[in-house]
């Protein structure tokens, strides 16, 4: 499992690091809404791998044989590669890359009519955020993919 973790996982992290910074050079001039439509597309093709990770698991390491209990394993470890590589994604691009990024997300909150309190917060609970969202959404797809992929005893 752990070489098919690594390896899936290794490629899953590749695939969002290449659509993040496509994202940023494609991306320029957009408003929040199109980037954040790129960034959840982002997230999910990222975690696109972790079926495919999954069914390299049953089919060339485990002989054909798939618990749910293996098959959830193996989706959330590989999960962890792409959470981690967005949020660190994240974190450079808030604090390096576009330190105004939440002045400017405030600014676009208040232009489109919001009139209560938006706080900003810090690139480090940004990047804690994006992780977990990542992980949720790798989650939701580990669940499914382990019970598509699962095989009788």
């Amino acid at each position: 499992m752990n070489k098919t973790v690594i390896h899936f996982g290794a490629y899953s992290v590749l695939l969002a690091f290449s659509l993040f910074l496509s994202g940023l050079y494609f991306g320029k001039g957009m408003d929040f809404s199109a980037q954040e439509i790129i960034g959840y597309t982002t997230i999910i093709a990222s975690l696109t791998l972790v079926y495919f990770g999954i069914k390299h698991y049953r089919d060339k390491v485990n002989g054909k044989r798939l618990t749910f209990k293996n098959g959830m394993l193996t989706g959330i470890l590989i999960s962890l590669f792409p959470a981690l590589g967005i949020a660190i994604a994240d974190y450079i691009y808030t604090s390096v890359i576009n330190p105004d990024f939440f002045k400017e997300y405030v600014a676009m909150m208040k232009a489109q009519g919001h009139t209560g309190e938006i706080p900003e917060y810090s690139s480090g609970f940004m990047a804690m955020i994006m992780f977990f969202t990542v992980m949720i959404v790798g989650l939701v797809v580990s669940l499914i993919s382990a019970t598509l992929l699962r095989t009788k005893a």
